[in-house]
């Protein structure tokens, strides 16, 4: 079985429009076979975007790392951040770019494996990481943030108690000097570290 954070050309194409509202933000994404909670908002990110709700970005640059559809970067760009969206999954890249050309918005979109293709810091770096790719990877793009945070730059995660949230934190408050777990709902943890 193949993984959203993978790449499988063999898989049939069936894009669909996901219709979201945040704070009263209406937007869409395109979902399709093969990518992250397909034909839906996940709950994580829903919860995730609702928590960290930045109404007045002031031209901050955000990261959206491992985007996936984009739900998390097409929101930050309407809020109207400076918004950087990456991924390893093809498929996802190009469903991304399609909802924010659409909706008219600008956004940066490629390819990166973690933050092999990123080479500046941001104010804000925000992720529903994939959990399934493995520990190793996980603690990358978690513990390695802090090397593309500006000075009080912040990360922003959801992740589910049941999937290692609070051995998680721990090691969080060993790399960030600030870890707090900002909200908790349906075992799912939303963690902001700076």
């Amino acid at each position: 079985m193949g993984h959203y954070f993978t790449n499988n050309d063999n898989l049939k194409s069936e894009i669909k429009r996901v219709d979201v509202v945040i704070h009263n933000i209406s937007y869409y994404f395109y979902t399709d076979n093969g990518v992250f909670s397909k034909g839906k908002l996940d709950f994580g990110t829903e919860l995730l975007l609702k928590t960290f709700n930045c109404t007045y970005p002031q031209e901050k640059e955000l990261l959206d790392v491992g985007c996936g559809c984009g739900p998390i970067g097409i929101y930050a760009a309407l809020l109207g951040f400076t918004v950087d969206m990456s991924d390893v999954n093809k498929r996802a890249i190009h469903l991304s770019r399609m909802s924010i050309k659409e909706q008219g918005l600008k956004a940066n979109v490629f390819e990166s494996d973690a933050y092999e293709s990123i080479d500046k810091k941001y104010d804000y770096i925000v992720s529903n990481p994939p959990i399934r790719v493995g520990k190793e990877k996980l603690y990358e793009i978690i513990m390695g943030a802090k090397k593309y945070l500006k000075e009080n730059g912040e990360l922003w995660i959801v992740v589910r108690k049941k999937q290692g949230a609070d051995s998680l934190v721990k090691d969080m408050k060993k790399a960030y000097k600030i870890v707090e777990l900002v909200n908790k709902k349906k075992g799912y943890y939303i963690i902001m570290a700076k």
